[in-house]
């Protein structure tokens, strides 16, 4: 069983900053794409940005420039630096891998149970 646990969220003021992690943990054999999505109240999920397993990302237009994504592969760990924080970020924010069991090689797509961040004005 593979797990995604996410954390780092929490309120705070516009143009603040957070940091958000994403562990994964359990039977992985090797992990692909990793990426964030969020959904804001009433909204569909979308994808903030996501990362290969060799280190090439990409990102929703509305967080270029203010988020970044890393990755320590080592630990098997997804980052997303978040910078200059609009109230319209606000939203849980979900952790997705792409990944292979280890053992069986089944490619599987695991989801975190998610983080809310919130922006105040």
């Amino acid at each position: 069983q593979v797990q995604l646990v996410e954390s780092g969220g929490g309120l705070v003021q516009a143009g603040g900053s957070l940091r958000l992690s994403c562990a994964a943990s359990g039977s992985i054999f090797s992990i692909n794409t990793m990426g964030w999505y969020r959904q804001a109240p009433g909204k569909q999920r979308e994808l903030v940005g996501e990362i290969t397993s060799g280190g090439r990302t990409n990102y929703a237009d509305s967080v270029k420039g203010r988020f970044s994504i890393s990755r320590d592969n080592a630990k098997n760990t997804l980052y997303l630096q978040m910078n200059s924080l609009k109230p319209e970020d606000t939203a849980v924010y979900y952790c997705n891998a792409g990944l292979l069991v280890l053992g069986t090689l089944r490619p599987v797509e695991v989801w975190g149970q998610g983080t809310l961040v919130t922006v105040s004005s």
